[in-house]
């Protein structure tokens, strides 16, 4: 591991520490204003669900694209979590029995298999609607307008014209195999929109105009673009030892990628593409912009 991507891990991981610290106070048993009471086995569930590893990637890069323009910390943060529960939502629900049908989640029993699908149900229902309630909370120090505009842009990130739309199309592609425009909007949909949503929803807190709102949010497409791919990548080349989850599954289902389409050569060649692409947008903010450059790097060439 070179000096540079050792420092970018340790401040991955310094990121998740503050991240998990938040999520643990965030989902405890005290219940808050204007909620009747926390049932112990839906919030134990959903603090599994949340806080049982995982690299804590959106947070970050909510954090960092937020202190590219010297946003409010506290901000990110929060909003960083309330990314983090809507993500986590989708992968306890993914891994359900009449979705991916999942043992393992980040090398531990999944919540399904941990407690029981109807607990698993309502934890990434919890999960899933606590995500707008941080945002929009007393506790996020950011102004009423900015609020309105990462949930608009948060609801249509995980919504139908996003992560839940592309989970509708993956289903299908086990039927009815897309072609590689239509393997391209499902994983944009599937995978790439929350990480667009990651890295714009930094300039919103800011309060920056819609040309750094773009900027940033066509960075998050083509690193979203580019997690997916390495994704399928590891997906035939790793192992369930490394991932901590089942390998060869898309391949064991039918289902069409980029990688099964065109190769591995040609899906490591378009990651070095796309890195060098999400770089280049990158350009205009100088050295402030190095953290989110190293993020693009990780995510391209990650090894897990």
């Amino acid at each position: 591991m070179t000096k540079s991507a050792d420092a970018f891990e340790k401040s991955l991981n310094a990121h998740a520490t503050l991240v998990e610290a938040r999520l643990d106070l965030l989902l405890d048993a005290k219940s808050r204003s204007a909620e009747i009471a926390r049932p112990r086995r839906l919030i134990e569930a959903m603090h599994y669900g949340a806080l049982n590893g995982g690299k804590r990637l959106r947070p970050y890069l909510v954090m960092q694209a937020a202190r590219l323009f010297n946003g409010n910390a506290e901000a990110a943060l929060q909003v960083g979590c309330a990314l983090e529960c809507l993500h986590s939502y989708s992968l306890v629900h993914d891994d359900l029995p009449a979705m991916d049908d999942d043992d393992l989640r980040r090398g531990k029993p999944t919540v399904h298999r941990q407690y029981d699908e109807a607990t698993a149900i309502l934890a990434g229902d919890g999960l899933l609607t606590y995500a707008f309630d941080i945002i929009a909370s007393a506790e996020t120090p950011l102004p009423d307008v900015s609020k309105v505009a990462l949930v608009l842009e948060l609801s249509r990130a995980a919504g139908i014209g996003g992560m839940a739309g592309g989970q509708m199309l993956d289903l299908a592609a086990e039927m009815d195999q897309p072609d590689e425009a239509g393997i391209v909007m499902l994983q944009a949909m599937k995978t790439g929109a929350l990480l667009r949503f990651a890295c714009e929803a930094g300039a919103i807190i800011a309060g920056r105009p819609a040309e750094d709102r773009d900027r940033l949010r066509r960075f998050g497409e083509i690193i979203g673009r580019a997690f997916q791919l390495a994704d399928d990548l590891l997906d035939i080349t790793s192992d369930a030892a490394t991932l901590g989850k089942a390998t060869g599954k898309d391949a064991a289902k039918g289902k069409a990628t980029l990688v099964g389409l065109k190769g591995t050569d040609w899906a490591r060649a378009e990651l070095d593409r796309l890195v060098t692409e999400a770089n280049a947008l990158l350009e205009p903010y100088g050295e402030q912009a190095e953290p989110l450059k190293e993020a693009a790097h990780f995510i391209a060439y990650r090894k897990k």
